[in-house]
């Protein structure tokens, strides 16, 4: 483990909900079961359906909440409660479920980067490379945190454990405690937390950032073709965001 790793804070239950942003430690986040959250850790809502207005005949499919890259359900599942934890619902606004997180990230791992098409992977590699790609490490981590979970708690998933003991799992991952094949744990908790992270802002054409609420929260303008309308503008402007996709005519 290097010195910055070692020098991540751990967890107690008095650490701000938001404040691994700051700190890069995990938050104390809260997985609700009911609404949207429940039914997506219970398989349901792959892709919805809406009717156009003015023709009752006509509906498009929603395929923004479809999975790519992972196959078992289970492993989905823990990905979805992992993501919530590390950026949870609040007072300031959804967390990385309502924010479709989880499928931004299933998206990219299905992508050529989540292969690492575009990296060199000869070996031999140095000291802390691995030659695992980024769908590798996360889909080995999700299943290790089930793994872990069950060991440690009578068969119990990851998605069923209670906040305090999911945060103390992934806690456990973050300091390089969880022993992982060709790569550490701690590696794999800073990708899912950066994939997390990146979910929550990128622009929502990558699967995430779901009605931009994420920019919202920010007061973040988005993809504005021009901020010429407001140079002259002594005081601060709120703009209503908008993504590349909001462009398209």
């Amino acid at each position: 483990m290097s010195e910055q790793e070692k020098n991540i804070p751990i967890l107690d239950k008095r650490t701000s909900r938001r404040s691994f942003i700051k700190n890069s430690g995990l938050t104390v986040g809260g997985l609700v079961i009911g609404g949207a959250i429940g039914s997506l850790l219970n398989g349901k809502s792959e892709a919805t359906t809406s009717t156009v207005a003015h023709d009752t005949n006509q509906t498009v499919i929603d395929y923004s909440e479809t999975r790519q890259f992972f196959v078992r359900q289970k492993d989905f599942d823990a990905i979805v409660a992992a993501t919530e934890v590390i950026y949870p619902e609040d007072k300031n606004g959804p967390g990385a479920i309502a924010l479709g997180v989880p499928y931004f990230i299933d998206k990219q791992l299905a992508s050529p980067w989540g292969s690492n098409a575009d990296d060199y992977r000869k070996g031999p590699f140095k000291a802390g490379e691995t030659p695992l790609n980024k769908s590798e490490i996360v889909l080995q981590g999700v299943r290790k945190l089930n793994e872990v979970a069950e060991k440690e708690h009578d068969g119990t998933l990851f998605k069923d454990l209670t906040e305090e003991q999911q945060i103390a799992i992934l806690t456990s991952f973050q300091v390089g405690e969880v022993e992982m094949e060709l790569v550490s744990s701690a590696a794999f908790f800073s990708l899912l937390r950066t994939l997390t992270l990146q979910g929550c802002f990128a622009d929502p054409l990558y699967g995430g950032n779901k009605n931009m609420a994420g920019w919202k929260m920010k007061e973040f303008p988005g993809a504005q073709m021009s901020y010429t309308a407001y140079l002259d503008k002594e005081e601060f402007v709120a703009i209503e965001p908008v993504s590349l996709g909001g462009h398209k005519h």
